[in-house]
């Protein structure tokens, strides 16, 4: 049998799992895997600027594919910046396997140069983190940390010192992976328990997470059955919103319209796939609300609001299950069609503020840029986005329809996210649209990833929304009564910089030409930087605060909207509403 490195066997092991590409920044003791990439066909080594972007990278890719995705870092300070990106990565249940190299082993604990103890740092963001004592013992736990990633829907780290890396092993060791994941079977006695709740509930909101990727149609037949208002998460907008003749909105503190009424007014609530981390939002059990509870990973249960029956098992097969033992249904539509008639209203009261006059206001106003890029965008465009205000444009603006992906960091909340993001997606989908929506404090936070769109001719086309202001912080003050302090800088002219980095720029100050300058940009081949001066005081509040907020934000503030444009939500409300029977 032959024998090779570690690192080839680990590199050639990783291809043959389908791995392409593994993302990361060259250096000291990850060189023998970067050697070994360097050799082997059906991979490359795609050079990121900070390690950081490298795992969001990578992230982005398994969320898009849905299989494992890597990412790697040299010893010490190089792997230590992948610690943003594997976060992100392992709430949101995208299998990433992290390769962080480590000192000699034996200088391990000496106090030796760069050194850090990666099998303990990365242990709360990952399933699984072992360290390699020897080449046999890491072929071994390669196989375990694959293995772990895609079965427990997270992140696998393997610290390996760069001369254990350099070891010969026996080889290829090849082992059989799950790779299609089956479903879990509800319980019938759960399913018979939520039948007889709905029974004797007069009215039902169902409240749909992530979890209903792939139950969409089982969810909308249970809304019809039962004359339910359809609200939603972030999470499971891309799933559930559109052509959804139930739709009443979303709540939290993105949220918009009528869902955070029709769950505090229904009898019955049952949230579908979600782990919504807002409890302030959602009804409270035990009281004239019941709370059910259905998702496929029972540690989720209950964390967030009591709840009245917890049921662990898939939505699809769920609700595959519930609907032959609901034999009537709900013939009432009454709860129905009033919560569609108010998500309408507040719908309605909302736009107005946002497109009276939109294209004369200067500077540009944000949701303008988002509800004009949401019409020019593919109908399969992928959206990458900021966290900050750009997740509220995010939401409220760009239109899902089954085709289209949009994800930011919706659990870990950071920072940054949206260009490497959408390094990751575009690497990973060659001909695809994609768009990152990136705030301006985000992208100059990593700003230096322009470099790597540009180093690999990425067709990514990135929209910044330049209001020299960090906008949520900003809001963050505000609702408190504080005065905005450290929250304005200095305007920047990013498409110069871009165009400094051998990137195609455009900067748009005129709302008259924006339409014309953004389908322009959006049209060009490669990467393109759109840079778009947008208004610092267009800020945007959830659809309920507490008394205390509001009297915090109007201590501080006079001149903003409570409240928030809505794009083509409102066509689709106003359709919903024409279509309900009398």
């Amino acid at each position: 049998m032959a024998r090779a490195t570690l690192a080839q066997l680990l590199v050639t092991q990783l291809r043959d799992l389908g791995v392409e590409r593994i993302y990361g920044v060259v250096g000291d003791s990850l060189n023998p895997v970067v050697d070994a990439i360097r050799t082997t066909e059906g991979i490359e080594w795609v050079h990121v600027r900070n390690e950081e972007a490298a795992a969001f990278a990578a992230g982005a890719e398994a969320r898009l594919t849905g299989r494992l995705a890597v990412c790697a870092g040299s010893c010490g300070p190089g792997n230590t910046h992948l610690i943003q990106g594997l976060y992100d990565a392992h709430r949101d249940g995208a299998p990433v396997l992290a390769l962080a190299s480590h000192i000699p082993s034996e200088k391990i604990g000496t106090g030796f140069f760069q050194e850090t103890h990666p099998e303990r740092l990365f242990q709360e963001c990952s399933h699984f983190c072992e360290m390699v004592n020897s080449g046999p013992h890491g072929a071994t736990l390669l196989h375990i940390a694959v293995q772990t990633a895609i079965a427990q829907h997270g992140v696998s780290v393997l610290v390996i010192p760069g001369d254990v890396a350099d070891e010969e092993v026996d080889g290829p060791l090849t082992r059989t992976l799950a790779t299609e994941l089956g479903a879990v079977q509800p319980a019938a006695g759960p399913v018979g328990e939520l039948a007889e709740m709905i029974a004797r509930a007069e009215t039902v909101t169902l409240f749909a997470g992530a979890g209903v990727r792939g139950a969409r149609e089982e969810t909308l037949a249970l809304a019809e059955r039962l004359n339910a208002p359809v609200g939603h998460a972030f999470g499971g907008k891309e799933w559930i919103q559109y052509d959804n003749p139930y739709d009443v909105g979303m709540s939290g503190l993105l949220g918009y319209g009528a869902c955070y009424d029709a769950m505090h007014e229904a009898e019955l609530v049952i949230l579908l796939g979600t782990d919504f981390p807002y409890s302030e939002f959602l009804p409270r059990g035990g009281s004239s609300t019941r709370i059910v509870q259905i998702d496929a990973d029972a540690s989720r249960l209950g964390r967030r609001v009591p709840l009245d029956l917890a049921l662990h098992g898939d939505v699809a097969l769920t609700l595959q299950a519930l609907m032959p033992l609901l034999e009537d249904g709900k013939k009432d539509h009454r709860f129905l069609h009033r919560m569609l008639k108010q998500h309408h209203k507040t719908l309605k009261g909302v736009v107005s503020a946002y497109t009276k006059n939109v294209e004369k206001m200067t500077p540009i106003h944000p949701e303008f840029v988002a509800a004009t890029l949401d019409e020019l965008a593919d109908d399969d465009a992928v959206f990458t986005v900021d966290t900050g205000m750009c997740n509220v444009w995010g939401a409220r603006y760009i239109t899902p329809n089954g085709k289209r992906r949009v994800f930011g960091s919706w659990h870990h909340g950071t920072m940054a996210n949206a260009l490497p993001q959408a390094i990751g997606a575009s690497a990973s989908h060659p001909g695809r649209q994609v768009i990152s929506m990136s705030g301006d404090g985000g992208l100059g936070m990593l700003m230096g990833e322009l470099l790597t769109v540009k180093l690999h001719r990425l067709d990514t086309k990135i929209v910044v929304f330049n209001n020299s202001s960090l906008g949520m912080v900003k809001l963050e003050m505000l609702v408190e009564g504080l005065p905005d302090y450290g929250t304005d800088h200095e305007a920047v002219d990013f498409a110069a910089i871009a165009r400094g980095a051998g990137i195609a720029s455009v900067r748009i100050t005129d709302p008259k030409k924006l339409r014309k300058q953004l389908a322009e940009a959006l049209a060009t081949p490669g990467p393109v930087l759109i840079d778009v001066v947008t208004d610092p005081d267009a800020l945007s509040m959830p659809p309920k605060i507490t008394a205390q907020q509001i009297r915090g934000f109007a201590t501080s503030s006079t001149k903003i909207v409570l409240g928030g444009g809505v794009g083509k939500m409102l066509d689709l409300a106003a359709s919903n509403l024409r279509n309900m029977p009398r």
